[in-house]
């Protein structure tokens, strides 16, 4: 009687003709099909989402297994197995992957325990992050026009130590957006924190003008553009992204995004532009000019963090019909809603 396995050739399918063949490096009992002579280990477990035995991904194109081309220190390089494909593709390595300054703010999650009522610290936030009022400014109208004397030191603490609460709407309210889009923008531009060049890196979407994600760094590298785009990529993905022709997004945009097309801007003259986000730039640029630079990396990534909020969910954008790029993005909410996020509805 022939002897029937429980595995089978996966070349030719034999389930019933095998010689052992010793064992892989692993320890795992390798056979030799009669027929094919194909050699094997059926108890070898594949890696989970991969089509292959040592854990290489798949290709994206066809499929079919793929082999590692060149290792590099923050992403590998693999190639299509398959002639007729012989597709070259990108992995960022997940250790190599960095959080976002937007998870490291610190201070106060709610409204609690303040000495000033709630409506004169949001008039102060709004006239700080809406318009280009300094602090000693601000605590000037405040006593002209409310007759209530605030310190400027007092007014600065309150639109830094707010960012975790206003964070905190963000998160809940992301889920409620659409921001699969036809294109999203991604650029850096400086800022000094303690007379030290940093690099805030943005991404904004094109049809909604909504700032994806944020990302502050003493760095410009491949690393940190793969940082903000990991995070940018939570929350929706586009057709294509545009950038300028930086080599540092060249690798993390065919990396993190399957079947997104990567436009790089070559000059103005191009059809496709990336004026959008610089436009931002500008706006951002003639805010962060009134603070002269940032004393700390920790203050100056909460008022950024509080800067992109008012920018998505408060700010209306004439551009845009007078409304909010959060509002465009399909942000509704219900009575109960609006009475939790006041200031926001």
């Amino acid at each position: 009687m022939m002897k029937s396995y429980h595995f089978s050739c996966p070349k030719c399918n034999n389930n019933h003709s095998f010689y052992r063949y010793g064992k892989d490096p692993d320890g795992y009992q390798k056979y030799l099909c009669r027929n094919c002579h194909h050699q094997f280990a059926p108890e070898r477990p594949r890696a989970e989402g991969t089509n292959c035995r040592r854990g290489y991904p798949p290709c994206p194109v066809c499929g079919k297994a793929s082999f590692l081309h060149h290792d590099y220190d923050h992403y590998s390089n693999y190639r299509c197995c398959g002639k007729d494909c012989n597709h070259s593709f990108f992995v960022w390595k997940s250790t190599a992957i960095t959080s976002t300054s937007m998870s490291q703010l610190f201070g106060k999650h709610s409204f609690k325990r303040m000495r000033y009522p709630v409506q004169l610290i949001i008039t102060a936030l709004s006239m700080f992050y809406l318009g280009k009022n300094s602090f000693r400014n601000i605590s000037l109208i405040m006593k002209t026009a409310f007759n209530v004397k605030v310190s400027h030191t007092t007014i600065s603490n309150w639109c830094t130590n707010f960012a975790p609460l206003f964070d905190d709407m963000r998160i809940r309210l992301m889920p409620l957006l659409d921001l699969n889009s036809d294109e999203w923008h991604a650029d850096e531009t400086v800022v000094k924190i303690a007379g030290v060049k940093h690099y805030i890196w943005f991404v904004i979407d094109s049809e909604t003008r909504f700032i994806i994600g944020f990302h502050l760094s003493p760095h410009r590298d491949s690393p940190q553009a793969v940082s903000v785009l990991h995070e940018a990529q939570k929350h929706g993905k586009p057709a294509a992204i545009v950038s300028d022709r930086y080599s540092a997004y060249k690798v993390p945009v065919k990396s993190l995004f399957d079947n997104v097309k990567h436009i790089r801007v070559e000059s103005f003259k191009d059809d496709i532009s990336n004026n959008l986000i610089e436009c931002f730039n500008k706006q951002f640029k003639a805010w962060y000019k009134t603070k002269q630079g940032f004393s700390s990396y920790a203050s100056a990534n909460n008022l950024i963090s509080m800067f992109v909020f008012f920018f998505n969910f408060i700010r209306p954008h004439s551009a845009l019909d007078g409304m909010t790029p959060a509002q465009v993005a399909g942000l509704k909410l219900s009575k109960k809603q609006k009475r939790e996020f006041l200031l926001v509805a």
